[in-house]
């Protein structure tokens, strides 16, 4: 009987150990099948040709953009505008490759090298290389987020968004009539602590250099602040503010200051994920805002545009985001009208990007 009873008892033990350890799960590998049947419109290419204002292609030697061309084409794109322009020879070449290649296809936008700001005659000098780079073909001005965070001029000392140093450069934008396509900080969550309340934790885990603090190197609302006031100091330029100015997930707060800065439009790069997890309130700020709003992915990973097109053409619901250190919640469509995609699409950045080719868009 007690060998019974010892049996009884390794078995129950040896149960219970089993269970702990088939029911323990480490929330990154944990991504259940849903059981949800509801119709499903799984797209591959937009309904419409479209711009992408914001895109990052390093290399654009000529066997590249042919096969950029190829991608695009697949998913209706008509025209890439490749951010990561540089400036001098680097733009030269990258534009000389466009123009013997994929003339239609391409736009590229010019950048600032900000290194010995501060110096004697180095805003006199960013200025007339923007000017020269405008003049060979540039169509706009990318400002990366280094500006404001890692930027130190020639004392070391950082270099704020809305530093005065800088107006002559919004200004000669603004004279040259292209846009300013902007990213400041970061999303707000990379500042908060890092614990179980924090929607980024893993992403901040996975990637921990994106952690900042009020010391790294400013509280974030002081950096969004900074970007605000050039805006405001600057109104006859044209900023596109890049991922929704971080405020895809105020919606609200966006609009106030969209109607407060009527020189400002947004694109969505890589904050479809907010979007498509409050599609009512999504779809009437683009409803309201309908022609301050561009398409923008950033990354280029070509399959990932699905989720894109899917959250703003579809009425689907509960599907997969395709990050999910971005977003571990679903998605649902938008379920644009024809008349706003199309200005999201194609209409808004064909009025507010010079030199755009217009020939590969319909005419309506």
């Amino acid at each position: 009987m007690r060998k019974l009873y010892l049996l009884a008892g390794s078995l129950i033990i040896l149960h219970a150990a089993c269970a702990q350890t088939s029911t323990h799960m480490d929330f990154e590998k944990y991504t259940p099948t849903s059981t949800l049947v509801v119709p499903e419109h799984k797209l591959t290419h937009a309904r419409y040709p479209f711009i992408d204002v914001h895109n990052h292609q390093d290399n654009m030697s000529p066997s590249t953009l042919r096969e950029l061309a190829k991608d695009m084409d697949k998913l209706n794109m008509a025209v890439m505008v490749n951010l990561s322009g540089d400036n001098g020879n680097s733009l030269q070449n990258k534009l000389d490759n466009i123009r013997s290649t994929s003339p239609k296809r391409f736009i590229v936008f010019a950048n600032i090298s900000f290194g010995g700001i501060g110096e004697p005659g180095w805003t006199e000098k960013a200025v007339k290389q923007l000017e020269e780079d405008v003049k060979y073909g540039a169509n706009g001005l990318k400002i990366f987020k280094n500006l404001g965070l890692s930027v130190k001029d020639n004392t070391g000392k950082r270099v704020a968004v809305d530093d005065p140093r800088l107006d002559a450069i919004w200004e000669k934008c603004g004279e040259l009539k292209i846009p300013v396509l902007i990213h400041t900080a970061d999303p707000k969550p990379f500042w908060d602590p890092e614990d179980e309340h924090n929607e980024r934790w893993l992403e901040i885990a996975s990637h921990p250099g994106r952690k900042r603090g009020n010391d790294d190197p400013a509280p974030w609302e002081v950096l969004i602040e900074e970007q605000h006031r050039m805006f405001k100091k600057h109104p006859k330029t044209t900023f596109i503010a890049a991922h929704f100015g971080w405020y895809a997930n105020n919606l609200g707060k966006l609009g106030q200051l969209l109607d407060a800065m009527p020189n400002v439009v947004v694109e969505f790069g890589a904050v479809i994920a907010e979007l498509g997890r409050q599609p009512r309130m999504a779809r009437q700020f683009f409803e309201k805002y309908q022609d301050r709003i561009l398409f923008g992915k950033d990354s280029w990973v070509p399959e990932e545009y699905t989720t894109y097109f899917r959250v703003l053409e579809t009425e689907d619901e509960y599907f997969p985001y395709h990050k999910k250190y971005h977003a571990f919640w679903a998605m649902y469509g938008m379920g644009l009208p024809d008349p706003i995609l199309k200005k999201v699409y194609y209409k808004n950045a064909l009025r507010i990007i010079p030199n755009i080719d217009k020939t590969a868009f319909p005419v309506d």
